[in-house]
């Protein structure tokens, strides 16, 4: 852990360097590019580590850290300015509770439903608070206005992505159910049974 947050810190130090000794930027946005970058090394090597955490617990255990991390999300909403973020969140939050209400429910452990866990909604929880944190620094350079645009696309790539997975996980439901419902509407076709009047056998009616 100590080793990665160096080199991330190698990495924002770098980008601040080039920025403001190598290509003459003004210092603010300088500072701003090195910690833009510092926050990416930061989420692309920490969500190796997260993923690693959370790939040892059982399902259980994942469906409680990822319900926690949604908590977590809905409590940052409230801290946000931004009305479009949190419209996204909110609707994050709600399609999170949905995909874990039927990974729980179906008991899923599968590619889908582990990256969901392991990777996606941690990563997505510590975008939202880099995003919180860039936020209350109200900033208002071209750069830091990029920066915050760039991940209020992240974020609505984010609910959307969510949105596409739940439509998957509910997919296999509804082939299952439809191919139940052929079998079961052939037994009452087989048992007698009209399909707009439900009748029954001539032979079964005096019984």
């Amino acid at each position: 852990m100590k080793n990665k947050n160096i080199i991330s810190g190698v990495v924002g130090a770098g980008f601040f360097a080039i920025g403001y000794l190598g290509l003459m930027v003004p210092l603010a946005p300088a500072l701003l590019l090195g910690t833009g970058a510092f926050v990416a090394s930061e989420l692309v090597m920490n969500g190796g580590k997260i993923k690693e955490e959370i790939k040892e617990l059982t399902l259980k255990e994942k469906i409680e850290v990822s319900r926690r991390s949604n908590v977590h999300i809905k409590t940052m909403i409230k801290s946000l300015d931004d009305e479009e973020v949190k419209k996204d969140l909110g609707e994050i939050s709600k399609t999170t509770d949905k995909i874990l209400d039927t990974i729980a429910k179906n008991s899923l452990n599968n590619r889908t439903t582990n990256k969901f866990i392991e990777y996606y909604l941690p990563v997505c929880v510590k975008i939202v608070d880099r995003y919180d944190e860039i936020e209350n620094q109200s900033l208002t350079s071209s750069d830091s206005k990029k920066f915050m645009n760039d991940s209020k696309k992240i974020i609505k790539d984010t609910n959307s992505a969510f949105k596409k997975i739940l439509d998957s996980l509910y997919q296999s439901d509804i082939l299952n159910a439809d191919a139940e419902m052929k079998v079961y509407n052939s037994i009452l076709k087989s048992d007698g049974y009209d399909d707009d009047l439900m009748e029954l056998k001539e032979g079964e009616k005096n019984e």
